[in-house]
């Protein structure tokens, strides 16, 4: 292995950082440094792991001045190669920098580290009577600042909203190691451009966020959850219209399964049930979440059993304890079982608009099928945001397909307007098929913005945006 202390970048790091945040290749061999993705990463020239602000800003400024590209890395449960390395970088992980600083109940807001794990700022959230409703399957590992760097979604994002709507301001550091951002818990701050909007999802290109001030909510008192069979898209969206407008508390959460993805993962995981007992066109996990016990299970109980009476539902199952909603949620979560069951999958994550999103799914389902008539394919997703997560194998096909399969369903995406990404980012993945939902001068501006914050694109090279 090279000795990459003769880089000066490296040398200069470690007289600055010392040995304790600033490790060789020979310290850290056996590391991995690739994402979820599958992308193949190269390894680092060093590995630095900043316990505090000023340490990045150190590592930044010393890079800066060695022309260095940076890698900022975080939980690595990314799914488009955003944390992975081309070749020559310095990885920065932010595993150390973790802890929650602040939770003022008054504000409701909680000042965390960008390393923290999303599940201890959940559960801290909760311990003081509120709830960090951002949500998604790689929770114990993923941490805040990955989350806040591809503007993550999950669950809840129909009434909560994307990560961007769950922070109040953030702290970073820019690529000359010059320090951005403060820690303010104002929800109104309309100060001229907004830094935290801009650095929210730009996947470590212009900046490392360091800190931040994250918005809580109040923490339901009562969650009431249903499994539903459905027997046409029309009466899906028609569903989610109407417990929209007529359920007390709200939809919190409204996830799609298409039979195929519904099959597949009941017959490769045994220790899932089926909430009932024939099939149907579509399956909806209804959650409504609130704070009157009293009068939502009610309310929630009379509509589904309207919906049944008006032929929106074909059928439904109401959970009657916290262990019916983890059945139910069991399903919908069984993509974490991906890596065992469908190695070879080739996964989108496209959105629509919601009346597009059935569209969507036939055009794509016939397109593939009429050139890969075998294949398995996986639909399900978040309708009430518009996302659809579509996971396409076939046995035995060679690695040389899988950019065919993406031509094929982001064609169809392009054509009905969609987006490339709803919430993974960009990444490596997607860089080639950006232009499909960014219009030229679009791309332009966000070229601009780039060359304004790190004019030598030494953070995160090669990711988002082609030079």
């Amino acid at each position: 292995m090279q000795d990459t202390f003769t880089h000066a970048v490296v040398r200069a790091l470690r007289e600055s950082l010392g040995a304790d945040v600033v490790a060789l290749p020979a310290e850290f061999e056996g590391r991995k440094h690739a994402d979820w993705s599958r992308t193949p990463s190269a390894d680092p020239i060093a590995l630095v792991r900043p316990r505090t602000t000023e340490h990045v800003a150190t590592a930044l400024r010393i890079c800066d001045e060695h022309n260095q590209p940076v890698v900022a890395q975080g939980g690595l449960t990314g799914l488009a190669g955003g944390a992975c390395m081309l070749g020559g970088e310095v990885a920065l992980s932010l595993e150390r920098m973790t802890g929650i600083e602040e939770l003022d109940t008054v504000s409701a807001t909680m000042t965390v580290r960008a390393g923290t794990p999303l599940q201890i700022v959940q559960e801290a959230a909760d311990a003081a009577g509120f709830m960090f409703p951002l949500d998604l399957g790689a929770r114990g590992s993923a941490t805040i600042g990955g989350n806040l760097a591809t503007n993550a979604g999950g669950n809840r994002v129909i009434k909560y909203g994307m990560m961007r709507d769950q922070v109040l301001d953030v702290e970073a550091v820019l690529a000359d190691g010059s320090v951005v951002g403060g820690l303010r818990k104002m929800i109104k701050n309309n100060t001229g451009y907004d830094l935290r909007d801009l650095l929210i999802g730009s996947e470590g290109t212009l900046a490392i966020i360091t800190r931040v001030v994250l918005r809580l909510r109040p923490k339901p008192r009562v969650v009431s959850t249903a499994w539903c069979g459905v027997g046409r898209y029309e009466d899906v969206t028609t569903l989610l219209h109407e417990a929209q407008a007529r359920l007390p508390a709200g939809v919190s959460a409204f996830e799609v399964m298409w039979p195929g993805y519904y099959d597949f993962v009941l017959e490769r995981l045994p220790e899932l049930r089926a909430p009932l007992e024939d099939r149907h066109a579509f399956y909806v996990l209804l959650e409504s979440s609130g704070a009157d016990p009293e009068s939502q299970n009610e309310a929630f109980e009379n509509f589904l059993a309207e919906m049944l009476e008006r032929g929106v539902l074909v059928d439904a199952a109401l959970a009657a304890s916290d262990a019916d909603a983890a059945a139910f949620w069991a399903i919908r979560d069984a993509p974490g079982e991906y890596p065992r069951l469908i190695p070879g999958r080739v996964s989108f994550d496209v959105s629509f608009s919601i009346a597009d999103v059935g569209e969507a799914a036939i055009r794509c389902e016939a397109k593939l099928r009429e050139r890969w008539p075998n294949a398995t394919i996986l639909v399900y997703g978040h309708l009430g945001d518009g996302n659809l997560h579509i996971v396409v194998q076939e046995p035995d096909w060679a690695p040389t397909v899988a950019p065919e399969v993406q031509r094929v369903v982001y064609d169809v995406t392009a054509e009905m307007g969609g987006s490339v990404s709803a919430e993974h980012g960009i990444g490596l993945k997607k860089l080639k098929v950006l232009a499909l939902s960014r219009s030229a001068t679009e791309l332009a501006a966000m070229r601009a913005i780039k060359n304004a914050l790190d004019p030598k694109h030494l953070l995160n090279p090669g990711k988002v945006l082609s030079r």
